[in-house]
């Protein structure tokens, strides 16, 4: 089991598990020591030492190799258990809620992934909250450089952010050299971030100001003068507009990334905008296009196509992903006679819909990392959905929380912001110009200019997620009468399960539901 990658799972459960756990345990507790001898000891590159043993003078071998071990562990990004306990208050699966009666393999896990969505859409009142983060920031910059104008973008723009996202924000005006320290004397006078969380990346190929807010604890990250990101954003929109089941997607991937540390490129991972890029073009070229655009289609099925393609077949060394003019793959000799600077396509191609000269995975060194936890999640959820397996019942136990969970701490986070902002309604924040409208999953927040404002506020409401046609949570689960014929399945694991041969993976077509009886922030307690 690697553990980048996964956790145990409910059926290692036993004596096995726990004898495993105490010699893990005991095992780290002498590496432990070691590491404590070594501090107290004068560093000696790795050569061995005498020690006093019963009185007589003996050699240490292993002394420079606890040392050298130390400095290997020490330069991991991060640790990852593979005994990760999620025995938690909330069971690792928040959105699972009580007494549903989920149905057994590939439709349960749809269900699952369809409650995930709606539990981790952002409420009015973490709306609210970042909203007025944004305002706060905004006010600060406005005050130092009236002419600037101050923009939104990333997930937040789009409504694609889960609990623990940045906010994204770009500052626009005209300055012969970047105000980078400037703006960070300003917040460190002003109070409003936290107490050393101000960093200034000069050095970066797009130079940021990073802060965490001190009344919120949100991450924000702030550039200048780069538009292309608000253009971005708005290309997202419309492929949420046109691809219905986007967001859905979404939504699980970034979940299962940020659970392995695979969620940022500096920590060998890959972009939340290459992973929805890779998203559109597995939807684009899905050979199944009318479930997608009218959202019928099995998202579990779905999902499991994505780690297929991604995890098993996708050929990196040679090709390139290009999402503009209906999607294709292309060559990656054929995309490098487009970039500029003698720039190489890289292992993650993906060329930029808006600069096509742009190779927007060029800085994901790790994807091969990313490809094997695809992979491996594949492999865990087609061996549960299968219809023979002993496993499939979601009732009983979660399949989508194989391979995704929901820490308590999120979980927590959430129920305070919920708790705080209970009584007041959301007020109108004034956020680049534009009223903010803050709503259950609003993508508001969009500091748009006021020249853009008569236009673009209107085809950003038009766009937003709150006009989907899944926003009507009332309406988004069935209860057990209405769940009856509601699915017509088109996949031959049916068949099986019906006394067919085996099969494999296709797409289930449902009828959307008509009515509904859960709501869509029911938390599980125990």
């Amino acid at each position: 089991m690697d553990s980048y990658f996964s956790w145990l799972m409910p059926e290692q459960e036993g004596p096995a598990k726990t004898l495993w756990m105490r010699v893990w345990q005991t095992q780290q507790d002498i590496e432990g020591m070691n590491l404590r001898e070594g501090d107290n000891e004068a560093d000696t590159n790795g050569q061995t030492i005498p020690v006093v043993v019963n009185g007589t003078v003996e050699i240490n071998p292993n002394f420079g190799r606890s040392n050298k071990r130390s400095q290997i562990i020490d330069n991991r990004p991060s640790q990852r258990p593979s005994h990760r306990k999620f025995v938690t208050d909330f069971g690792g699966c928040p959105w699972r809620q009580d007494k549903y009666p989920y149905a057994r393999g590939i439709i349960g896990l749809h269900e699952e992934i369809e409650h995930f969505y709606n539990y981790m859409n952002p409420t009015e009142a973490e709306h609210k909250v970042r909203a007025e983060v944004v305002s706060r920031i905004e006010e600060i910059i406005k005050s130092k450089w009236p002419e600037a104008q101050v923009e939104v973008f990333g997930s937040y723009r789009t409504g694609l952010y889960l609990p623990t996202s940045d906010i994204d924000l770009v500052v626009i005006g005209k300055w012969t050299n970047l105000p980078l320290r400037t703006l960070e004397q300003e917040f460190l006078e002003r109070g409003v971030a936290q107490e050393d969380s101000i960093k200034v990346l000069d050095k970066a190929s797009v130079p940021i100001v990073k802060l965490v807010d001190r009344k919120t604890e949100i991450k924000v990250d702030i550039s200048f003068n780069m538009s292309n990101g608000v253009k971005s954003a708005e290309l997202i929109k419309t492929y949420m507009e046109q691809f219905p089941v986007l967001p859905k997607l979404v939504y699980v991937l970034k979940q299962f990334l940020l659970e392995r540390d695979l969620n940022e490129v500096f920590t060998g991972g890959i972009s939340s905008y290459s992973l929805i890029l890779m998203c559109i073009s597995f939807l684009q070229l899905h050979p199944r296009q009318e479930g997608l655009r009218q959202n019928t289609a099995n998202i579990g099925v779905l999902l499991i196509e994505f780690f297929e393609l991604y995890g098993r077949k996708f050929n990196y060394i040679n090709t390139g992903i290009r999402i503009r003019d209906g999607g294709k793959y292309i060559n990656k000799e054929e995309m490098q006679k487009d970039m500029v600077d003698g720039h190489r396509p890289s292992m993650l191609c993906i060329e930029d819909p808006l600069q096509p000269s742009n190779d927007i995975g060029r800085s994901s060194y790790g994807i091969l990392l990313v490809k094997k936890a695809f992979e491996y999640a594949y492999s865990i959820l087609t061996n549960v959905v299968h219809p023979v397996s002993p496993l499939n019942d979601c009732t009983r136990q979660s399949i989508l929380g194989r391979i995704v969970r929901v820490s308590d701490k999120v979980v927590q986070h959430r129920r305070r912001i919920e708790e705080g902002n209970r009584v007041a309604p959301p007020p109108n924040v004034l956020v680049g110009g534009a009223p903010a409208k803050p709503s259950r999953s609003s993508s508001t927040g969009s500091t748009s200019s006021a020249e853009e404002s008569a236009g673009s506020s209107e085809g950003s409401d038009r766009l937003s997620r709150d006009h989907s046609p899944n926003m009507n949570y009332a309406n988004r689960h069935h209860s057990s009468a209405n769940r009856k014929g509601a699915w017509r399945s088109k996949s031959k694991f049916e068949n099986h399960s019906r006394g067919g041969g085996n099969g494999h993976l296709q797409t289930y077509n449902r009828v959307p539901p008509t009515n509904g009886n859960q709501s869509t922030l029911t938390k599980r307690r125990k």
